[in-house]
């Protein structure tokens, strides 16, 4: 699933796309929305928060998306014919570019005021305006017992963290996956290292996190299981988190993670 940064600059495409511009076309090709027109209305605002997509347009309406495992969304020029076999569940076009939502995991259309009924559940984003490292922690503390690896990707205590930064945030910090929240003194720390691996990545599509741009060298554990660990040469360890079948992957290494 893509994570906060990946998320983040799709919301940046989307405003360079459609934001200030009329809408000529609007294509939802869901059952629930399927007579919506939002064409002559013009778009003014496309924005993240977490893993979520806010579009808001003239009139008071909000389309609400979540890319979910496989989503994406695409901008092309207007008049384009997308790639056959793509399962495009909605098209906004103005005269000079379509946005094309390709296997989109959600697509909604309410009003702007109601947007707390989708994102408003939400901790403080990572990489939002709303960012407050001392409201997550207060947050992640509330369940002292929790693993922390599992309370990481509540979105209801940080918005935007998947399994990719969760492993590297945990290896960084030293931090075994399944250790308790209520163990780990510095969580401030932790919460502060997960938003500035965020930061620096989102204006890139390559997360790196070791300082290594070349390909191989970007990441410490994810992607690296069953590989020598970059510090100490043991084998980084591959397991899954949470209840079925939210299952997520959560890596790390024995040796720099201990229990």
């Amino acid at each position: 699933m893509p994570e906060g940064d990946a998320v983040y600059r799709t919301a940046a495409r989307l405003r360079g796309a459609l934001d200030g511009r009329v809408l000529t076309r609007s294509d939802f090709r869901v059952p629930r929305h399927a007579t919506a027109d939002l064409s002559g209305r013009t778009v003014l605002a496309s924005l993240s928060r977490g893993k979520h997509l806010l579009t808001r347009v003239e009139g008071g309406l909000t389309v609400h998306t979540h890319l979910r495992m496989d989503g994406s969304w695409r901008v092309l020029p207007a008049g384009r014919r997308t790639a056959p076999g793509d399962q495009v569940r909605l098209v906004l076009a103005n005269e000079q570019w379509q946005a094309v939502g390709v296997r989109l995991g959600v697509v909604d259309l309410l009003k702007t005021a109601d947007e707390d009924r989708v994102v408003g559940h939400l901790g403080p984003d990572l990489l939002g305006d709303d960012w407050d490292p001392d409201e997550a922690v207060r947050r992640l503390r509330a369940a002292p017992d929790r693993a922390i690896g599992e309370a990481l990707l509540d979105q209801r205590n940080l918005a935007g963290l998947g399994t990719i930064y969760r492993a590297e945030t945990l290896f960084l910090r030293g931090i075994w996956p399944w250790r308790k929240v209520g163990d780990i003194e510095d969580l401030d720390g932790l919460v502060r290292l997960a938003q500035r691996l965020l930061t620096a990545n989102k204006t890139h599509a390559a997360t790196v996190t070791t300082g290594d741009r070349r390909p191989g060298g970007q990441t410490w554990v994810y992607g690296r299981a069953g590989r020598p660990c970059r510090r100490c040469g043991t084998r980084i360890s591959r397991g899954e988190m949470g209840a079925q079948p939210q299952e997520r992957l959560v890596l790390w290494c024995g040796d720099c993670q201990p229990r």
